[in-house]
């Protein structure tokens, strides 16, 4: 949040559009941790969450001018990164399984490490993430901002810019076709392997909350 004395995030946009060389670098370093959150609990891959977010900055930048206001700002930022990685995931889902390499860093991000750390339960992690990268990207985007980063279903509504009945279907789809992947993880299941819950800042969890299916409305898309 800025201070007293700092400029709202609309007059940094407003300020960037008139020209000024430096409101466009204030107003992403204010916000830039909770973008490269989304960036890379979308795609999983720190060079791939990278470009990603390099692209929607470039993007943001060269569309400050028709920024209206009709949503926050963050809002604005949020969606305009979301957008950057589903066009990354759809080109994904074309190309050939991940390489070894990539399914260990895969890993390494499901359980919270930025290096390697041979205590962590390895397997489980990987599992998560890999069975979340089977959905269809715009269920992988509504689970990432509602489950794993703990946004409210509204506010992630308005970041997709779909009704918040379609978040919650996306939700509920993306967790049943999850279920049967996952279902080991569950206290009580046959083999089910501890506690390995990745805690959030909703305090959600991804092989918690992404389990059980929940009621939501109709998917108009």
């Amino acid at each position: 949040m800025p201070g007293d004395d700092e400029p709202a995030d609309a007059e940094l946009v407003r300020q960037s559009a008139a020209g000024n060389p430096d409101a466009f670098g204030r107003l992403f370093l204010r916000h830039q941790d909770r973008l490269w959150a989304l960036a890379i609990r979308t795609l999983a891959d720190p060079e791939e969450a990278a470009d990603a977010l390099q692209d929607a900055m470039i993007s943001a930048f060269r569309r400050a001018g028709s920024f209206r206001g009709d949503s926050a700002v963050t809002t604005w930022l949020h969606r305009i990164v979301i957008n950057a990685c589903l066009d990354r995931l759809r080109r994904k889902a074309a190309r050939p399984a991940a390489s070894a390499t990539d399914e260990r860093t895969l890993d390494n991000l499901a359980a919270g490490h930025a290096t390697p750390d041979p205590s962590a339960d390895r397997d489980t992690s990987l599992d998560v993430m890999s069975a979340l990268r089977t959905l269809p990207p715009d269920q992988q985007a509504a689970l990432v901002l509602v489950d794993m980063l703990g946004y409210p279903v509204a506010e992630a509504a308005g970041i997709l810019a779909v009704s918040p009945g379609t978040v919650k279907s996306r939700c509920a789809r993306g967790r049943a076709r999850l279920l049967p992947r996952l279902a080991y993880l569950r206290p009580g299941a046959a083999g089910w392997r501890g506690d390995v819950r990745e805690q959030t800042p909703g305090n959600r969890s991804v092989a918690g909350d992404v389990l059980p299916a929940r009621e939501g409305g109709d998917d108009p898309s």
